[in-house]
């Protein structure tokens, strides 16, 4: 049997939010490989977001950029709108993007609490709330979450920002049931320790990086494109059978 197809996304329209740099890029990279039009999202580096969705657009797809911080009262509409006045339809939803703002929790203030909550759960609820009844409509959809390996292995001081991940799984989690029969997929994929901009810095400290790297069972740091292959599969016909699911992409460290 030729599985091939199942991973064939032409014809679809994908939004990653946050994908102008780190995991969210190498997932739209990816989709867009697989033959989906892309909507690039990004908060604050337009020339970062505009290259790519020329990445994008070298796969022979569609592209747009929309900048909108997710945070700010109306930002999910606006992005829905952008992306289905630029492509028609949006059939599969990668919610990638995310705030996290280390420190120690007696130390946080409500406008942190805030930032994280708004951006990390608030908005994905609203993003569901926008695109589900058109999937449902047209009998097919993909959600992806992404969430983190602070899910099962909490850092002491990132308490609101593992909170809100298992907030967004649970969400998750709940709306699987209830759209599973609508043709509608949703999964939750947590990545582990990854070489992106936001760890890069912490991971410049070697004794903080032999720490880290000694709990994480295939003993190295995950690179974004480690992550794709997995949403790949959550985004496609492959996953037709696949919901509701939390998969860690972290090298073993929740084990």
């Amino acid at each position: 049997m030729d599985t091939s197809s199942l991973f064939d996304l032409s014809g679809r329209t994908a939004l990653v939010t946050g994908s102008s740099r780190g995991i969210g890029h190498a997932i739209a990279l990816t989709l867009a490989r697989a033959g989906a039009n892309v909507a690039i999202h990004a908060t604050s580096s337009c020339d970062k977001a505009k290259a790519a969705a020329a990445e994008v657009e070298k796969f022979g797809v569609k592209s747009a950029v929309v900048m909108e911080d997710l945070g700010a009262d109306g930002a999910p509409g606006r992005i829905y709108e952008a992306v289905t006045a630029a492509f028609g339809k949006l059939d599969i939803l990668v919610c990638n993007a995310s705030v996290q703002i280390p420190e120690p929790w007696l130390e946080i203030n409500l406008e942190h609490f805030h930032q994280q909550v708004n951006v990390n759960l608030r908005s994905t609820f609203e993003l569901l709330q926008l695109v589900v009844p058109g999937m449902k409509e047209r009998g097919w959809g993909r959600i992806l979450t992404v969430g983190s390996v602070q899910e099962s292995v909490p850092h002491p001081d990132m308490l609101v920002y593992a909170a809100t991940k298992c907030a967004q799984t649970s969400l998750m989690r709940n709306l699987a049931k209830q759209l599973a029969p609508d043709g509608i997929i949703l999964n939750n994929l947590a990545p582990g320790v990854i070489g992106t901009d936001r760890n890069l810095g912490r991971l410049a400290d070697e004794a903080y990086k032999e720490v880290v790297m000694g709990k994480i069972p295939v003993r190295r740091i995950g690179e974004p494109v480690d992550c794709a292959g997995t949403a790949l599969l959550l985004c496609s016909d492959a996953a037709g059978y696949l919901t509701g699911q939390n998969i860690y992409v972290d090298g073993g460290m929740s084990l």
